[in-house]
């Protein structure tokens, strides 16, 4: 791998993690037409993955710090016994329905194979239809009513909601951010709200898909990314992924979050497009 084509891929990793249009689905299109698909990139896709957590963690870090801190008071409260769930405050409130939406990804782990299978197989069929799901969700999420809830004030069911449509933003074209910042404005949240719970719910998330990326990576004993490839990869993903969090932040509370449904739209029909004629013609489009 050039060091030009790692510095592309790190770019869109960087975006389309935060931007609500699919790094998933766009890593897989980029891998599709330039032959670069399968297995191979596994490595290389855990390293910008873990580039993408550091950004969350810069740009989130006073929030951060405060749910470390009360996840270590609430550990010791409930080791007490003094742990009072009609009495959380904010941050461990947070805390617990953070924890509530991961272990909503419990139950898609089992089609885990098949999830990967989508992603690597030679056809984009199911990225078209896939960005056309975000593309409607988006669309939808920006005309709902707009709510008041703020970090505080959710609840188990507002929890498990955004933890059941991250579980199916597993697809390829299906975008993590677009399907929790969505689902937490169907539940009521504020804007800003609904944006930072996204993207801290997305930590561990991402964090645990990174170690099995890597797992499998040495289970197939694929080739090695060079060690500058990886390094420049995991920069150029932070950095660039900073950027695009303060881009969402803007556009969702600008109320310009319809911008994503119109490109993820477009874009799943191209895909369709594309793909139709690949099953037609019988041969891959690579460029």
């Amino acid at each position: 791998m050039s060091m030009l084509e790692t510095i592309f891929q790190a770019v869109i990793q960087g975006l389309t993690e935060f931007l609500p249009v699919s790094s998933s689905g766009h890593l897989s299109l980029y891998q599709h037409f330039t032959g670069n698909s399968g297995e191979g990139a596994l490595m290389f896709s855990a390293v910008l993955h873990l580039g993408t957590l550091v950004a969350v963690f810069l740009a989130f870090r006073k929030l951060i710090i405060d749910l470390v801190f009360e996840f270590f008071r609430m550990c010791s409260d409930i080791v007490h016994k003094k742990f009072i769930w009609e009495k959380m405050n904010p941050e461990r409130r947070m805390i617990v329905m953070i924890i509530i939406s991961t272990f909503m990804l419990v139950p898609f782990m089992f089609f885990k194979s098949w999830f990967e299978g989508i992603a690597e197989d030679t056809s984009i069929m199911a990225e078209g239809f896939c960005f056309l799901y975000t593309a409607a969700i988006l669309f939808l999420s920006d005309k709902c009513t707009k709510g008041n809830k703020q970090k505080g004030d959710i609840v188990a069911k507002d929890a498990a909601t955004v933890g059941f449509f991250q579980g199916v933003a597993l697809l390829p074209g299906v975008s993590r951010s677009g399907s929790t910042i969505s689902s937490g404005l169907f539940c009521g949240f504020d804007r800003s709200t609904a944006v930072s719970y996204s993207f801290v719910l997305g930590i561990p998330a991402i964090l645990g898909g990174c170690l099995l990326e890597i797992v499998d990576a040495l289970k197939a004993d694929e080739a090695a990314v060079g060690f500058s490839n990886c390094a420049v990869g995991f920069v150029v993903a932070a950095l660039v992924g900073i950027c695009a969090i303060k881009m969402v932040e803007w556009l969702v509370k600008s109320d310009k979050f319809k911008v994503f449904s119109i490109y993820t739209g477009v874009l799943g029909i191209i895909v369709l497009f594309i793909a139709i004629l690949e099953l037609v013609r019988g041969t891959t489009i690579t460029f």
